[in-house]
């Protein structure tokens, strides 16, 4: 029999990581609250788009994987892995998950195993939140007893290159001891680890990765507010930037940022800074403030130009391209994609959506989603390109759409407007 493996939370970030552990030679256990996903999970089908049905089938059939809402069945681990959300609840980092995660995996907590948290959090959370509740919960003690670590996810969903075992991961433990023992572990799931000296030197990486791109994102979004307004393609200039082979990294502009970690991680830094500090992080605030109200811009550039075009927004009926939070994925929670439609829906247009990668069920109120034909794109007063998918047709949306709001810049031609 292999090593157990048990991994808390069974999203985006878990199911990956318990598919590649069964690869490993790993008999994993994956632990979830929701209901739904466990029954989904234990019939073969999977609702993570980096994890394919094919996959799934292959993990049961080796007998080395199941699903389950029972922390029972953690029993006897030998490493056990926390990927569960952290959320901001007004403003503030809602550790809830990660707590509850620790105090149902404790009581099976036993000597000489590991628990490696991976959830994005603020610096200090492993040594001062997660290792007081695991050592009440046990009755052990870390590192006497057991081994204790963080390691930031580096998930990007949707990414056909960069995967979760060719991705370098960052590794760290509380003591010397947690860390070889972290090591060990990834190597098996991973092509490279990259050890730090601390939890905290991890914990604060993983926030830099995300607070890096959010301002640089908040930048770029709102140079384009300004190189409108100066009559300046935003676009072209972004282009002849990228022709530069150092120096620069290139962000391209949107409709704001969403999903589980752009518009959450940078708080948690920011956060952490305030509180432990009295200071206030102003980069991240500033990005905040910017990245938050580009879907209230992008709802203003049409509304003027359907003025331009001598129509209200109340009545005219507005094609959206993309909901998702990102290209090529189906999570739309947290997207401003949807903030915009909200916020069009709000003013009385008519709003319409295509995005075969989400599902209906996680739409506002009043907002249909079809398909992009010619006949749809042909009806719409307005079609806004919200989020690239490869999958669309934008040649077609190009010739057959009366105008074009393009936050992405995959359309050209008179009848067509970039942000």
């Amino acid at each position: 029999m292999g090593e157990k493996l048990v991994v808390i939370g069974q999203g985006y970030v878990g199911l990956p990581l318990a598919m590649r552990a069964v690869e490993a030679g790993f008999d994993v256990v994956g632990i979830d609250v929701d209901e739904w996903r466990v029954k989904r999970l234990s019939v073969g089908e999977s609702y993570v788009e980096d994890v394919g049905e094919g996959e799934l089938a292959a993990a049961h059939k080796s007998g080395r994987y199941f699903a389950s809402t029972d922390y029972t069945d953690a029993e006897r681990f030998d490493v056990c892995v926390i990927t569960v959300p952290t959320p901001l609840r007004e403003g503030v980092p809602d550790l809830c998950h990660v707590g509850s995660a620790a105090e149902a995996i404790a009581p099976a907590l036993r000597r000489g195993a590991t628990v490696i948290l991976e959830s994005t959090t603020y610096p200090g959370t492993t040594e001062e939140y997660l290792r007081p509740l695991l050592e009440d919960g046990s009755g052990l003690r870390t590192p006497e007893d057991f081994f204790l670590g963080y390691s930031p996810e580096r998930i990007d969903p949707g990414n056909a290159r960069w995967r979760l075992d060719n991705t370098p991961k960052v590794v760290s433990g509380i003591d010397a001891a947690s860390l070889e023992k972290v090591k060990a572990f990834y190597s098996r799931i991973v092509d490279e680890v990259v050890p730090v000296s601390s939890v905290q030197v991890a914990e604060l990486s993983k926030l830099l990765e995300n607070t890096f791109r959010h301002v640089n994102v908040a930048l770029v979004n709102e140079l384009s507010i300004f190189a409108h307004q100066l009559g300046i393609d935003v676009w072209e200039a972004v282009d002849a930037a990228s022709t530069k082979p150092f120096g620069y990294m290139r962000f391209t502009p949107g409709p704001g940022v969403g999903g589980h970690c752009l518009p959450i991680d940078p708080s948690y830094l920011s956060w952490k800074v305030k509180r432990s500090l009295g200071h206030n992080f102003r980069f991240v605030e500033l990005a905040n403030d910017i990245n938050d109200h580009m879907p209230d811009h992008v709802v203003s550039r049409i509304s003027l130009a359907l003025n331009q075009r001598y129509k209200p927004v109340k009545g005219s009926r507005i094609l959206l391209l993309g909901l998702s939070y990102k290209k090529n994925t189906g999570d739309c929670r947290e997207s401003p994609a949807i903030e915009v439609a909200k916020a069009l829906r709000k003013l009385g247009a008519d709003v319409r959506a295509a995005d075969s990668l989400v599902d209906d069920f996680l739409l506002p109120a009043g907002i249909e989603l079809v398909e992009p034909t010619g006949e749809e794109l042909a009806q719409a007063d307005a079609v806004v390109v919200l989020t690239d998918h490869d999958h669309i047709d934008y040649d077609l949306v190009q010739r057959g759409s009366m105008f074009v709001f393009d936050t992405r810049n995959r359309c050209h031609g008179p009848n067509v407007e970039t942000l």
